[in-house]
This record gives structure tokens, C-alpha cells and sequence, in this order.
């Protein structure tokens, strides 16, 4: 019997939790299908009263709820016009997309902030390396994959929400978007809320700038924000200013 097969059976068993490594491989398709197996193969025994499960321990129980219950969010990185880009994605949709992070940083950031397992798996993120391959390629105005915003705030909700209905070609200014949501002297709030979004190119906040025509800031510097605007059509924006 190989090693793993005697983790699977132990974790069934209750008589042991799976390693690290025996987790991550249960989140994928190979390892589900396995443990699917494994469980029928042992239901089936015990209906002969061949095998008995053994009341797992505090410890045990609260491991096999993290194998079984606890979210899973998958990572991938993504070749872009605009450099290597890490997305994210979890049951509810994408939960996160990030510049220049590494994969250990960006997956540690989404663990605490979902509560989640995080598992490398590049072919998990095919939808959304599909939809941005069509947006990069000028093929697609409009991103349509589902967002989970959990854990931000009301209100960085409402401005995100509203950066996501101006349309591709267009640019607002932060004390538009702040009157666009009915708080009109936030403009500097819709900022840092903006320079906190969790899922830049999908919630377009490259779209929002600063008034009389400046740049403003982006979580992904500069020169991505204005070659994101030049994608979609928008040129001669000033150097980066305030909000």
C-alpha cells in the first residue's frame, strides 16, 4: 500500500490527520476523486462490519473540519502586457489580483483575510486568464467574472461597486465617484479605499483620476494604470497627482 493511501485511510479512520502535503493534494480533482474511492471502498467494509471507524480525538476532529469545511482559494500567476500578475480565486468568485507580490506574500494576505487554504493551482484560474487574455487582447470591454469582497468595508464596498459600472474608455474623477455614491466631500476616503482595492483590472479603479485631468494613483503603479487606459482608448492624462 503506498504512503498516501495509508494517509487516507488513517484521516477516514479518524485514526490520524493527513500531512500538509496530503491537504493540498485533497483540494485538487485527483485527490478528491480518491478520497471519494476511498470512502465507498470503507463504507462498503463496513456494512460487512469488516472495519469501524474510531471516535477521532478534539485535535483530529478539528483537522478533518479544516480538510472538509474550511474554503479553498486557488492561485495562479498570469502573463500579461503589463507584467506577471497573480489572480486569485475562491468559491464565491475572484478574491484577489495582484502586481509584483509574490506568491507566498500574496497567498498569506488572502489566508487571513478569507480564512481560507491556499493552494497553487494555475489551471484553476482558467475563466479568469480567459476573460483578461480577451481584454488584453481587445476582444472583450467588459469583465464579467464574479468578485468575492469579503472582508472589506461597507463603504470601500460602495466605491468599488461603483468603479465597476464605469464603462472601459471612460474616466471619473474621485470627487465624482464620491458623489456617485451620496457622500460628495469624500473624495479623498474614495482614494485610500480605491488605493486598497483587492481585485485591480477586474473592479476597474485604473479608471478613476484625479481632477483637472492628473493621473492619480493606482495600486499597481503608474505605468500600468496608463497603459491599462491606452488599452481601452484613454491617452494624454497628466503625471501622477493627488485626488
Amino acid at each position: 500500500m503506498r504512503p498516501r493511501e495509508r494517509e487516507l485511510i488513517a484521516h477516514l479512520l479518524g485514526d490520524a490527520p493527513p500531512s500538509a502535503a496530503t491537504r493540498a493534494w485533497l483540494a485538487t480533482a485527483a485527490g478528491q476523486k480518491s478520497l471519494a474511492g476511498h470512502r465507498r471502498a470503507l463504507a462498503g467494509l463496513e456494512a460487512w462490519g469488516a472495519v469501524t471507524k474510531r471516535p477521532p480525538t478534539a485535535r483530529r476532529q478539528t483537522t478533518r473540519s479544516a480538510v472538509n469545511d474550511e474554503p479553498v482559494v486557488y492561485v495562479g500567476a498570469l502573463t500579461t502586457p503589463v507584467g506577471r500578475v497573480l489572480a486569485a480565486i475562491g468559491p464565491k468568485g475572484v478574491v484577489g489580483v495582484s502586481f509584483g507580490r509574490s506568491t507566498r506574500t500574496f497567498g498569506a494576505t488572502l489566508a487571513r483575510r478569507h480564512r481560507a487554504r491556499i493552494v497553487r493551482a494555475d489551471a484553476r484560474l482558467a475563466e479568469v486568464e480567459r476573460e483578461l487574455g480577451e481584454y488584453f487582447g481587445g476582444e472583450r470591454r467588459r469583465l464579467t467574472l464574479a468578485v468575492d469582497l469579503a472582508g472589506v468595508s461597507p463603504f470601500q464596498r460602495r466605491v468599488l461597486a461603483a468603479a465597476r459600472r464605469i464603462p472601459a474608455g471612460r474616466v471619473v474623477s474621485y470627487g465624482e465617484l464620491a458623489r456617485r455614491i451620496g457622500q460628495p466631500g469624500a473624495s479623498r476616503a474614495v482614494g485610500q479605499a480605491l488605493g486598497h482595492n483587492p481585485i485591480p483590472i477586474i473592479i476597474p479603479c485604473h479608471r478613476i483620476v484625479a481632477g483637472g485631468g492628473g493621473l492619480g494613483g493606482y495600486v499597481g503603479g503608474a505605468k500600468v494604470k496608463r497603459t491599462l487606459l491606452a488599452l481601452e482608448g484613454v491617452s494624454g492624462l497628466l503625471q501622477p497627482t493627488g485626488t
